[in-house]
């Protein structure tokens, strides 16, 4: 199972209910940060998953709704006594960004490894395959889906076939390798097919984008900005490259995902559920998001 948390979910600038741009993955007990804006501290302490178990921050992009938050983050992380390294994952340009943000953070109690993504990138974090596109923006912007892969089920028929006797069956299964008079087998060589894992996507500051569609197929969550509920804002959307909720909506229905969830709102925006309406009637399953929003998902059966 994965837990998954909207930490922040406005656009531009924090309001009082709304602090900026963030997102918690946790996966057995690890965290990883999506996109650090202002107000990320408050909302993670009310969420109460903590702060040391922070393995990775990663960003879609360096405006400063989704980093600004970033220089406070590392200090909590450092109050909280975390002496490993974190990962700090984004598109071309984050150790400049950041070696400039801690000028005013130089003391940390922790190393930090900047790992600087190309457009399409593949890696694993915490036991997350994290798969990354560009979006469209105006500046470099990377969108994102995080998976959790399960293996297939232990084959007792493969097993007996290969004369491994069902006393060491839990030691191939739980250590994925066994040496067994004088052969050595793999736990590839005694399970079925993979199963069908968990996957999130995670979208914010685009304009909609083909590669996005494939990128949050069929997942069980798709994340994206709806920076705009009114249908009448397409031409401020096009122009600051931003989605509508209908817009979000249509996305999520053609990448056959499971769930919808609307983040990054308009400052102007003070009542998203007024326009709610704009994206379910083009993908019931959509949910307004807002901070402290959580949710677990389960491997299905």
């Amino acid at each position: 199972m994965l837990d998954v948390a909207l930490v922040g979910t406005g656009g531009m600038m924090p309001m009082p209910e709304r602090f900026l741009s963030s997102m918690m993955i946790r996966l057995n007990g690890r965290l990883l940060l999506i996109d650090c804006g202002e107000g990320t501290q408050v909302s993670l302490k009310k969420l109460g998953w903590g702060f040391k178990a922070i393995d990775a921050v990663v960003f879609t992009h360096y405006h400063a709704d989704h980093i600004s938050g970033l220089v406070g983050m590392l200090l909590a992380i450092a109050n909280a006594g975390r002496s490993e390294k974190l990962k700090l994952i984004g598109p071309k340009g984050l150790r400049y960004v950041v070696e400039g943000l801690l000028r005013i953070a130089q003391d940390l109690s922790f190393e930090i490894e900047y790992i600087e993504l190309e457009d399409k990138a593949s890696l694993n974090v915490i036991g997350l395959d994290i798969e990354s596109v560009p979006a469209v923006h105006s500046v470099k912007c990377l969108s994102y889906s995080f998976t959790l892969k399960r293996r297939g089920k232990f084959d007792a028929e493969k097993a007996k076939a290969l004369d491994i006797p069902k006393k060491l069956w839990s030691v191939i299964q739980k250590q994925g390798v066994l040496e067994y008079n004088g052969k050595k087998y793999t736990s590839d060589m005694v399970m079925g097919s993979e199963r069908r894992g968990i996957k999130i996507a995670y979208c914010t500051d685009s304009r909609p984008f083909d590669e996005l569609i494939g990128l949050a197929s069929r997942a069980d969550l798709f994340v994206c900005e709806g920076m705009y509920g009114e249908n009448e804002k397409k031409n401020k959307a096009v122009e600051n490259k931003h989605m509508l909720f209908s817009e979000a909506a249509q996305a999520a229905a053609e990448a056959d995902v499971k769930e919808l969830w609307l983040t990054h709102f308009s400052p102007s925006l003070s009542e998203p559920e007024s326009f709610i309406n704009n994206a379910a009637e083009i993908f019931e399953n959509t949910v307004i998001g807002f901070d402290g929003m959580s949710k677990t998902i389960y491997f299905e059966d």
